[in-house]
C-alpha cells in the first residue's frame, strides 16, 4: 500500500510542479508581449496562449491543492457535526468524487470530440483546441483520483489525506 501512496502523492506533486511551470509561462508570454509592443511588433495569439496556460495551471494544480487544504472546505459545518463529523466528511468526499469523476468524463469526451472534429481556436493563433483541452482533461482526472483517494482513505483509516496545519488543528477539536 505504501507504493501506491507514493505513486499517488508523486502524481499530485507532478501536477503541482507542471502547474507552476505554466504560471511561469504566463509571465514569459506577458513579458514577450510587452517587448513585442515596445519594439513595434505583434505577438499574435499571446492572450490566447496566456489563457491556455492559465487553464492548464488551474486544472493541473487542483489535486495538489486539494491534498494541501487549499480548496474551500466546509470545516465550520463539519466541526459543528461533532461526533458525526466522519459521516459529514464521507458525504462531502462522496459528492466531490462523484462531481469530479463526472467532470473528468466529460472533459475527456469533449477533448476527444475536439480532436476528432479538428476544432481550431477562433483567435489569431488557430491552435487545435484538443491541445489546450488536454491539460484540462488531465487535471480533471487527477482531481477525481485525489477525491477518490481521500474518500477511500477516510473510509478505511478514519482520516483523509488533506494536510495543513489549519485542517489538522480543527480535526483535533
Amino acid at each position: 500500500m505504501t507504493l501506491l501512496r507514493r505513486v499517488l502523492d508523486t502524481l499530485y506533486l507532478i501536477g503541482g510542479i507542471i502547474a507552476s511551470v505554466f504560471l511561469m509561462a504566463i509571465l514569459s508570454i506577458i513579458v514577450l508581449q510587452m517587448l513585442a509592443r515596445w519594439t513595434g511588433h505583434v505577438f499574435a495569439g499571446a492572450t490566447d496562449y496566456a489563457g491556455y496556460c492559465m487553464a492548464a495551471a488551474s486544472f493541473l494544480a487542483f489535486a495538489y491543492a486539494l491534498n494541501h487544504g487549499a480548496h474551500i472546505r466546509v470545516s465550520l459545518f463539519l466541526s459543528a457535526l461533532g461526533r458525526h463529523r466522519w459521516w459529514g466528511e464521507v458525504f462531502c468526499f462522496g459528492i466531490g468524487t462523484a462531481v469530479a469523476t463526472w467532470f473528468a468524463w466529460y472533459a475527456i469526451r469533449g477533448n476527444h470530440i475536439s480532436w476528432r472534429w479538428t476544432e481550431l481556436s477562433q483567435g489569431l493563433d488557430a491552435t487545435p483546441m484538443w491541445i489546450p483541452q488536454l491539460s484540462m482533461s488531465i487535471g480533471a482526472v487527477l482531481l477525481a483520483i485525489a477525491f477518490l483517494d481521500n474518500l477511500v482513505r477516510l473510509i478505511f483509516t478514519g482520516s483523509h489525506g488533506i494536510t495543513t496545519d489549519l485542517v489538522d488543528q480543527s480535526q483535533g477539536e
